[in-house]
């Protein structure tokens, strides 16, 4: 938990330090510009106030790695996808949309902070511990805070602790191991497509290169 408070942290604080121009770069999100992923990191915030709110007295169906699922690579041609890229336009002065992301996501980071890692929580469809839940979201702040600044020069990128959790996250997701000599964001960039792998690192990948991309959902 205290993961997930730092990583989100971060990433708010990233946010914030966002130019009105940066808004308009392309992030690493198919399809999206870092204004559609700061909208996009909106509609998650409200997705943890909305979870931690939602207690379960279900025994619990996954927990912070099985949560995840390896699906189909974005193609930015989703209806989900599409409808956030109309909600960020909506906002039109990149100030509001800072501003409601830091209002919300303050919220959120307050109810992880009180919510009690043992209780369970329901959310979609599944029940799981409030601590593993908050967990696995590390994995989304990352990877998030990743594509918000992969075309922002000079931006600060996540904590190494939750660099290093994500990547125990999505090894346990795919049941795989990536090489000791790549780094954290190395192996979290090319593990989820993010970007392709040089000659090198796909030499050490061995058959696990055949394997990739591993995009999350």
């Amino acid at each position: 938990m205290d993961a997930f408070s730092r990583s989100w942290s971060a990433l708010l604080a990233a946010v914030a330090d966002l130019s009105d121009e940066d808004f308009a770069r392309p992030s690493g999100c198919t399809g999206w510009l870092v204004r559609d992923l700061v909208c996009h990191l909106v509609i998650d915030a409200q997705d943890v106030l909305i979870t931690l709110a939602t207690p379960s007295a279900g025994e619990p169906t996954r927990n912070a790695v099985t949560y995840w699922r390896v699906v189909e690579p974005r193609t930015g041609d989703d209806p989900l996808d599409a409808l956030t890229v109309r909600l960020a336009a909506a906002y039109e002065q990149p100030g509001l949309l800072r501003f409601h992301l830091d209002d919300v996501g303050s919220a959120a980071g307050r109810a992880a902070a009180l919510a009690d890692p043992a209780g369970r929580v329901g959310t979609q469809d599944q029940v799981l511990t409030a601590g593993d839940y908050l967990s696995a979201y590390v994995l989304e702040w990352t990877l998030h805070h990743l594509d918000l600044i992969a075309h922002v020069p000079d931006a600060a990128g996540p904590p190494a602790e939750g660099l290093r959790r994500s990547r125990e996250l999505l090894e346990g997701v795919v049941a795989a191991t990536f090489p000791a000599s790549f780094t954290d964001r190395d192996a979290l960039l090319i593990g989820t497509g993010r970007r392709a792998p040089t000659a090198a690192e796909t030499a050490a990948l061995g058959t696990l290169a055949t394997r990739l991309p591993f995009p999350v959902g």
